[in-house]
């Protein structure tokens, strides 16, 4: 009996160290893949803004034609639509007669509500087959269970530091050319999606295009070619154009990147170039990234909740003329004004600039943590669920920040833009 297996891809949009193509190959004669830009991704959510914005969407549009590229020459087809995945999954499993459907597995709440509303629309005899496949710790492998994942960062690294090992990088190999087919279907443009057009701002720090292909070539550019990853730890903190740091985030996140990869063409840097904390802090940074992960699936849907995972409640507001300052770069402190006008016109920002900026909304003007979360997650052209509300509750002081602090964005601009080289490239209103 002819087997045919359907990957539904996800936020995995890669051909390199992908677990669920690996196993659809191995266990499949014919082999299909379907991506659906989701219409809920593109409404406006609870607080008024559009939860995928045009700097994301694009980013992705060109992630989903290269990986249709990338597929192609593995003789799969990827079939596109603008459309539920519930619609589109469950068509092509009756129409091609799938056995088996692939997908990565996913924990938050409308990820969930998502993979629950594809199960139903199958039917019974079809294989549903999900797999981890965002973390650099798989869960299978870390030294505890989801319900001990440690409340404090340094005692999670620590352990998996000592005890997990990374598993090394999932090939595929090409698919027999019987199983190429001609597909007609299209990746939608920004104005399929209802979104406008832009062009790019010329000073943006993250000038780079979607997609497996740009993503492996910047691993190449900044270990290999420029030997930045060897500075990397001096350089974090930086502001200012594209070499201050790797960048990475935004493909990590779509998962044309896999975290694995960049580890271990690190550990091959380290061996053929340097070993020195640099190289060892870009596998503290994907270390960061895992326990966030891990917050989540231990916390569930607390992580969006305005108490946070330490139940703590607060006096917050929603005074909409703040947000709006916010938002606009109006607000009474310029280091923060120069970052919000980074994001606003670029989707970019750093992680320094983050921090503050997050750290004023909630400590500083006493908002609602959750709009700002919600507004990165418009805008950011990385935006990670699990960062990104992480990284909210943490300087919310409802998260895993064991100290509860508050930014000085006075003396952050200080300490990090002395020159004021940034907040000059971005507050002086001739460059609009």
């Amino acid at each position: 009996m002819t087997k045919t297996g359907l990957v539904w891809f996800r936020n995995d949009l890669r051909i390199h160290d992908q677990v669920s193509l690996v196993k659809a190959a191995k266990e499949n004669s014919f082999v299909m893949a379907v991506y659906c830009f989701d219409p809920r991704h593109f409404e406006k959510d609870r607080f008024g803004f559009v939860k995928t914005g045009k700097y994301r969407a694009q980013f992705l549009i060109e992630t989903v034609s290269d990986l249709q590229n990338q597929l192609n020459e593995l003789n799969i087809p990827l079939f596109v639509h603008f459309e539920k995945p519930e619609k589109v999954v469950s068509e092509y499993v009756k129409i091609h007669k799938v056995t088996s459907v692939y997908s990565q597995k996913e924990w938050t709440s409308e990820e969930v509500a998502v993979s629950s509303a594809v199960k139903k629309a199958l039917s019974n005899e079809v294989n549903w087959v999900e797999s981890y496949d965002q973390f650099l710790f798989h869960p299978e492998d870390i030294p505890m269970t989801i319900d001990k994942i440690p409340q404090v960062f340094t005692v999670f690294r620590k352990k998996c530091e000592k005890y997990a090992q990374i598993r090394e990088l999932e090939t595929i190999s090409k698919m027999p050319e019987k199983n190429r087919v001609t597909h007609l279907t299209k990746v939608p443009t920004l104005h399929d999606l209802g979104l406008p057009a832009f062009e790019q701002d010329t000073r943006t720090a993250f000038p780079f295009k979607g997609g497996e292909t740009a993503a492996l070539q910047r691993l190449q550019d900044y270990a290999w070619n420029t030997k930045k990853l060897s500075y990397y730890k001096k350089t974090r903190n930086g502001l200012v154009g594209t070499a201050y740091s790797s960048k990475f985030s935004a493909w990590l996140a779509n998962g044309s990147l896999s975290p694995r990869m960049i580890y271990h063409e690190v550990k091959k840097y380290e061996s053929e170039i340097i070993k020195n904390q640099s190289t060892y802090w870009m596998i503290f940074e994907l270390i960061w990234r895992d326990f966030f992960k891990y917050i989540s699936l231990k916390h569930g849907n607390n992580i969006f909740k305005l108490e946070g995972i330490l139940h703590k409640a607060y006096e917050w507001n929603t005074d909409s003329k703040l947000i709006q300052q916010w938002i606009d770069g109006e607000t009474a402190a310029p280091f923060v004004n120069a970052n919000m006008l980074e994001l606003k016109h670029t989707g970019w920002m750093s992680n320094r600039g983050r921090q503050n900026v997050a750290s004023y909304f909630a400590k500083t003007l006493e908002l609602d943590w959750r709009i700002g979360a919600a507004y990165f997650e418009s805008l950011l052209i990385d935006y990670d669920v699990h960062s990104n509300y992480g990284n909210w509750l943490y300087v919310s002081g409802v998260g895993n920040d064991p100290r509860n602090r508050t930014f000085n964005v006075k003396l952050q601009a200080e300490r990090y833009d002395a020159n004021k080289k940034f907040q000059n490239l971005w507050l002086q209103t001739s460059l609009f």
